[in-house]
C-alpha cells in the first residue's frame, strides 16, 4: 500500500479502516462528529456558491467542510481556504465555500465530494473520508494548512468554530482571519500559495498593495484641481463596510468615500446591496442621492458591485456589470495601443449580457467577446485563456486576469520604454496590481473604476452613455421537472424538449433587434426566460410569448403565464 492509497478495488472493510486509522484518527472524527449532528432528512447540494441554507441547519456541514479542507490541502500540498458566508442572502441564512490553491473556486470533482460528505449519515462518515482519500490518492502523512474567514452574520462566528473543529480533528494546521470579505480570503489563499509573490497574506498587505496601485494611477490624472473626487457607497450592512472603513485612510488622498448602510443599524442585505439595486432597479434604502452623483452598492460579502445615479429629471440609471466590463476592457485596449503591444484581450460574458454591450465591444472597440454558461467558474476559466481576460456578470461580479507572461512583459516595458509609451506601461503595471485576480472583488473593482473615470475625465453619465441598453425582460415559468430543458451554445439554444427552440426562433423573428433564450434554474423547478427587443413593450411581449411556449412544451404547472405588464 505504501504511503498512498493505491487504485485497488475499495471495499469498506475493517482492514482499510484500521490502516487509515494510523494516519487519520477516525475515532476522534466520530466522537467530534456526534457533537455536530446532521438534522434528519436534510440534503444539501454544493453549487457555484458552495452550500447555503438557514444558519441553524449548517453546524454539521461546517464541521465536515473542515475535514474536507484538510484532505484537499494534503492532496494539493497547498493552503486551502474556507469562507463562511451566504453573500447576498438574507441575514438568517449562512453558507460555506472552499477556496482552491490559486484563489479559485473548488474543483468540480471535489464539489461532488463536498456534497457526498455533507449528506452522509453519521455512521458513514469514516467510510466517505476514506473513499475520498483513495479516489483522490491523498497522502495522509502530508501536512495540511487551512485559512478561514467569515462575514458579519450573527451566526458566522460559531459556525467558523465548527470548521476549526473539523480541521483540528484531522490534525490540520489553521489560521483564522476572522472577519474578511470573500475576495479578501481568496486573495490570502493566493498569496500563501505563491510564497508571497502575489502579495502579503494579511489585510494590511491587501490594503497597501491596492492603495499604492490606486494612488500611483490617479496621480497621472490631469486633475486641474477640478473636484476632489467623492463616491457614495452602499455597503449592504455587511462586511464591506468594516473593511472599507479600515482601508479608506490608505487611499483617501485620491478618493473620498461616504459609507451608507454600514451595519450600525440596518439588517444585512435588507432593502439594500448590489443584488437589491440590480433586481429592483432603484436606489437602496438609507442613501440620499443628489442628481448626477456617483453612487455604488456592494453585496453582502463584497464580491459584487454596481454603480448608479439620478439624472437631472430624477430618473434612476443603473450602470451594471456589462458597462463595467466595457469601461475596463476599452481602457485596457487603449493602453495596449499606446504601448504598441498586440496582446490578445478577450471579454467573457454570459447569455444575460445586454446585446448592446456585446455589439459595442465587438463593433466599436473591436474587442473579441466570448459567451459561456452562467456561473462565475465558467467565466473565470474562459478568461484564463487570454493574455488579458476580462469577465463580468451583469450582476456586477467580475475581474480581469493577466497571464504571467503579460505581467512580466509589462514590468519590463515599464523599465525600457520612453516617454508616453513608458507612462502607459507604468499605468498598465498599476492596473494589474489593482485587480484582485483571485476573484471578483467589490473594493478592488471600485478602485479600478474610479481610477479609469479620473484618468479619462469621464462623469458617470458619460460612462453610462457609451451605449444604450436594449430593453429586456426576465420571467420565470414553473415546470414539473426542470430537467426536461437542456441547452447548448452557452445556454443560448434549447436542445430539448423538441420543438421549443424552433418556436423561440419564430417568435424572435417578429421583433427588431430581438433575441430570447430559456434555461433551467440551478436551484428550483423553474425555467428562466430572457428576452430583449427594440422597445420595452416588444421585449415584454416576446418574453410572455416565449414563456407560453415553455409552459406548453416543457410541462408547465399551475396557471398559464399571464401578460403582466
Amino acid at each position: 500500500w505504501g504511503m498512498r492509497w493505491g487504485q485497488s478495488d475499495f471495499c469498506p472493510g475493517a482492514d482499510n479502516t484500521h490502516w487509515a486509522g494510523s494516519y487519520m484518527d477516525l475515532g476522534a472524527v466520530t466522537k467530534h462528529s456526534a457533537s455536530h449532528a446532521k438534522p434528519n432528512g436534510l440534503i444539501l447540494q454544493y453549487g457555484t456558491a458552495g452550500f447555503r441554507t438557514k444558519a441553524e441547519h449548517l453546524d454539521h456541514v461546517m464541521f465536515r467542510m473542515g475535514l474536507l479542507a484538510v484532505l484537499r490541502s494534503k492532496q494539493t500540498k497547498s493552503t486551502i481556504g474556507v469562507m463562511v458566508t451566504a453573500s447576498h442572502n438574507p441575514e438568517e441564512d449562512n453558507g460555506v465555500k472552499l477556496v482552491d490553491p490559486l484563489g479559485e473556486m473548488l474543483a468540480p470533482s471535489w464539489e461532488e465530494h463536498a456534497t457526498c460528505l455533507a449528506n452522509a449519515e453519521e455512521q458513514d462518515i469514516q467510510r466517505v473520508l476514506i473513499d475520498i482519500s483513495k479516489k483522490e490518492a491523498v497522502n495522509l502523512q502530508q501536512d495540511a494548512f487551512v485559512v478561514i474567514g467569515r462575514d458579519t452574520r450573527p451566526s458566522s462566528e460559531k459556525l467558523s468554530q465548527s470548521v476549526i473543529d473539523g480541521v483540528t480533528v484531522l490534525g490540520g494546521q489553521f489560521h483564522d482571519y476572522g472577519l474578511l470579505t470573500t475576495p479578501q480570503l481568496h486573495y490570502m489563499v493566493y498569496c500563501r500559495n505563491t510564497s508571497g509573490r502575489y502579495g502579503k497574506a494579511t489585510t494590511e498587505g491587501y490594503y497597501q498593495k491596492l492603495s499604492k496601485a490606486f494612488l500611483e494611477l490617479t496621480k497621472q490624472a490631469s486633475c486641474s484641481g477640478d473636484e476632489y473626487r467623492s463616491l457614495k457607497v452602499d455597503c449592504a450592512n455587511g462586511i464591506g463596510a468594516l473593511k472599507l472603513r479600515e482601508m479608506e485612510h490608505y487611499f483617501s488622498q485620491g478618493l473620498s468615500v461616504q459609507l451608507f448602510n454600514d451595519g450600525t443599524k440596518g439588517k444585512l442585505n435588507h432593502l439594500c446591496g448590489a443584488d437589491f439595486v440590480k433586481s429592483h432597479q432603484k436606489p437602496p434604502q438609507g442613501m440620499e442621492m443628489k442628481s448626477n452623483e456617483r453612487c455604488c452598492s456592494f453585496d453582502g460579502d463584497a464580491d459584487r458591485i454596481v454603480y448608479y445615479y439620478h439624472d437631472a429629471d430624477g430618473h434612476f440609471h443603473l450602470v451594471d456589470g456589462d458597462k463595467i466590463a466595457t469601461l475596463i476592457s476599452s481602457f485596457l485596449k487603449e493602453l495596449l495601443l499606446e504601448i504598441g503591444e498586440s496582446l490578445n484581450i478577450g471579454v467573457v460574458q454570459t447569455a444575460y449580457a445586454n446585446g448592446s454591450s456585446t455589439r459595442y465591444l465587438e463593433e466599436v472597440m473591436k474587442v473579441p467577446v466570448y459567451c459561456t454558461k452562467t456561473g462565475v467558474k465558467h467565466l473565470h476559466h474562459k478568461a484564463q485563456e487570454f493574455d488579458i481576460g476580462v469577465y463580468f456578470e451583469a450582476n456586477g461580479h467580475g475581474t480581469a486576469l493577466f497571464s504571467t507572461t503579460v505581467e512580466m512583459k509589462i514590468k519590463q516595458l515599464a523599465e525600457e520604454l520612453e516617454d508616453k509609451k513608458r507612462k502607459a506601461a507604468k499605468m498598465l503595471e498599476n492596473v494589474i496590481d489593482l485587480f484582485n485576480q483571485a476573484a471578483g472583488d467589490a473594493i478592488s473593482d471600485m478602485l479600478v473604476i474610479e481610477a479609469i473615470l479620473a484618468l479619462k475625465g469621464l462623469t458617470v453619465q458619460q460612462w453610462d452613455a457609451l451605449y444604450a441598453d436594449l430593453p429586456n425582460r426576465q420571467l420565470k415559468v414553473k415546470v414539473a421537472d426542470r430537467r426536461v430543458i437542456s441547452t447548448t451554445d452557452a445556454e443560448r439554444q434549447a436542445v430539448t424538449p423538441p420543438g421549443l427552440q424552433e418556436a423561440i426562433n419564430d417568435l424572435v423573428k417578429k421583433y427588431k433587434l430581438s433575441r430570447a433564450f430559456v434555461r433551467p434554474s440551478g436551484t428550483e423547478d423553474v425555467v428562466r426566460v430572457y428576452a430583449e427587443a427594440d422597445s420595452q413593450e416588444n421585449a415584454d411581449s416576446l418574453a410572455h410569448e416565449v414563456s407560453l411556449a415553455v409552459f406548453q412544451l416543457a410541462g408547465g404547472i399551475g396557471e398559464r403565464p399571464q401578460p403582466c405588464f
